[in-house]
């Protein structure tokens, strides 16, 4: 079943146990048939034993799981991962963990980029789904800080026309446009792209790998991931070079598939996060933090699984 191109499969990519076993509890408890879905979550080596632990405590109702590290995936080394090379640069590394005050108040705009969470190579997997499940012809992606609320399985039927990636549109008047996100004053960049294009939301993506191995998408994104080496071309993160990559391969997605704003925005309406299929915590208000927006937070947290005893043991503040 794990590699059945029948099934509908998702891919999840934390080191957030708690994180991800709501993203699978609240997608199988959502949907009509759970034996059909097929979860493939993938962590680092030193929170693999803990995520095994997590999903073989409970059946999730018959719905398939696959846990595995990214260290099994051989592949993924910095002779093939331009991003995983520059990972290795001493000038990366003095770019995040020098302690520099006087940098730091000067930078304050990019201070959100220096977060730890770029240089993890969970966060760039999303680019190799094609190669990590060779057998599958579409994939869902998903984010550990999100809920599922609904079936996802019209996503499957959706006619992608052709394109590699579904996401839903950001943009409104003049914000999450291209150029929020891109140096346009670089020559390639303003050569290549339109400073006004929409820009789409990471976070639930649903992914035609046929397309893409036609597309050579991968390829793309090595191209200008090599481009980037020096971050002239965009800051640091993983949505400048989905935008770049998919630039004229995304097929948008009505809004209702997937609503943001969760983790930092408290006037979203519950009308519209009640119809939508999947939420997004999005933002540095994490539901399982302290810090989280209290009228959001039981949205996510009924979900949790309360009866592990492992997870007895956590302190959410909750």
């Amino acid at each position: 079943e794990i590699e059945d191109p029948k099934l509908y499969h998702y891919a999840i990519f934390s080191d957030n146990v708690i994180a991800a076993s709501v993203v699978v509890n609240s997608a199988v408890k959502n949907s009509k048939d759970p034996t059909k879905h097929v979860f493939h979550v993938v962590t680092d080596k030193m929170n693999l034993g803990a995520m095994q632990v997590m999903f073989k405590m409970r059946d999730y109702s018959g719905a398939h799981i696959e846990v595995k590290a990214v260290e099994d995936y051989k592949f993924l080394n910095s002779s093939y991962v331009p991003v995983l090379k520059q990972l290795e640069s001493a000038n990366l590394q003095k770019f995040y963990f020098k302690n520099d005050i006087g940098n730091a108040t000067k930078d304050t705009a990019n201070m959100k980029f220096r977060n730890p969470k770029y240089l993890s190579i969970l966060n760039h997997l999303r680019f190799y789904l094609p190669e990590m499940y060779p057998k599958l012809h579409k994939i869902l992606f998903l984010d550990d800080d999100i809920v599922v609320q609904k079936d996802l399985t019209g996503l499957w039927k959706i006619d992608m026309d052709g394109k590699v990636n579904g996401a839903v549109e950001t943009c409104f008047g003049s914000f999450h446009r291209y150029a929020q996100y891109m140096n346009f004053s670089h020559p390639l960049i303003k050569a290549k792209f339109s400073p006004k294009a929409c820009a789409w939301a990471y976070g639930m993506n649903f992914f035609d790998l046929d397309a893409w191995r036609r597309e050579k998408c991968t390829e793309e994104y090595h191209y200008w991931q090599n481009l980037n080496e020096n971050r002239t071309l965009w800051k640091l993160g993983t949505l400048p070079p989905g935008l770049i990559t998919y630039y004229s391969t995304t097929k948008p997605l009505h809004k209702s598939w997937h609503v943001l704003g969760l983790g930092y925005n408290p006037s979203i309406s519950m009308d519209e996060i009640n119809n939508a299929a999947v939420i997004h915590f999005n933002g540095n208000m994490k539901p399982w933090l302290d810090i989280a927006i209290s009228q959001f937070r039981p949205l996510w947290a009924k979900y949790v699984d309360y009866e592990n005893e492992y997870v007895q043991t956590c302190n959410f503040g909750l």
